[in-house]
């Protein structure tokens, strides 16, 4: 009998043990937005020793790209398993991931110029706040990143650009910078739609990354970190050159990355691990 107790204890600890080398995702938890009036759909990757632990974690925001959900970086990214391997070697500190949806309703991380769908401002005064809450995380900018890919590389870059305050590193990884002229905004718009030039001209400002660095103070684009990835034969290489070219003019320290590579989920893939450890050199005070 005593030997019976022995043998199954052992299984648990061990049962114990594998478990606790392995994070969590969920998919599809909601929960109610009085801004996008409805329920909104977020995954989150909990780290291996969270139900053992009581800590508080570092967050990373990860955003997926147009035509993707929140599922898009669970699904083809793989965040489990890679974020998994990058704490076991020791190459990422444990984090929370927050991965929202913003392809329900309207597709798209900002506000948009009619005022009728304002995910921008879900996005921090929502999500942010109730997720910071129902989860042990970190609520301070040091502990906080953002990254993403393609849409979510614009949106990586668009929060970090207007929230500097609340985020210690951005990672666009393939960025869709937003329209490079305001040409460009213009054929994005249908024509019946009718817009002031006063009032296109201001959201192009607030939407492009070139124009935001041109425009934002040294002190703020230096305190966040960034890190720009994107591969040599993506078609937004032009816009993710010319945002590295603005930091550049302006002295603002940044890692910029051209591997070989197109806009696909091999790519990213492969920089998920590069961005787990450059936001954990913030996280770990580096």
């Amino acid at each position: 009998m005593k030997k019976l107790v022995l043998i199954l204890c052992n299984l648990l600890l061990f049962s114990n043990l594998a478990h606790s080398q392995t994070g969590t995702v969920y998919d599809k938890v909601s929960m109610t937005s009085k801004i996008l009036k409805g329920e909104r759909n977020f995954a989150v990757y909990l780290p291996p020793d969270y139900e053992t632990s009581k800590r508080s974690y570092p967050v990373l925001y990860l955003l997926h790209g147009a035509g993707d959900d929140q599922t898009g970086w669970v699904q083809f990214g793989e965040v489990l398993r890679i974020t998994d391997t990058a704490i076991k070697k020791g190459k990422a500190t444990s984090m929370i991931i927050i991965m929202p949806d913003a392809n329900t309703g309207k597709r798209g991380y900002f506000n948009d110029l009619k005022g009728n769908w304002n995910y921008e401002d879900f996005f921090f005064e929502e999500l942010m706040p109730y997720v910071e809450k129902k989860y042990r995380i970190k609520s301070e900018k040091r502990y906080r990143a953002v990254a993403g890919l393609s849409m979510g590389g614009g949106g990586s870059f668009m929060y970090a650009l207007h929230r500097p305050e609340l985020f210690s590193s951005a990672c666009p990884l393939s960025a869709y910078v937003g329209p490079l002229t305001i040409e460009q905004l213009k054929a994005r718009i249908p024509k019946y739609q009718k817009f002031t030039e006063k009032q296109l001209v201001s959201y192009f400002k607030k939407h492009n990354a070139i124009e935001l660095i041109k425009s934002s103070s040294v002190e703020k684009l230096k305190s966040v970190r960034w890190y720009i990835d994107c591969g040599d034969d993506d078609f937004l290489y032009e816009g993710n050159s010319l945002a590295h070219i603005a930091l550049t003019k302006k002295q603002i320290p940044h890692e910029y990355r051209v591997r070989d590579g197109a806009h696909n989920w091999t790519y990213w893939r492969a920089s998920l691990p590069k961005v787990l450890h450059f936001v954990s050199q913030a996280f770990h005070q580096y």
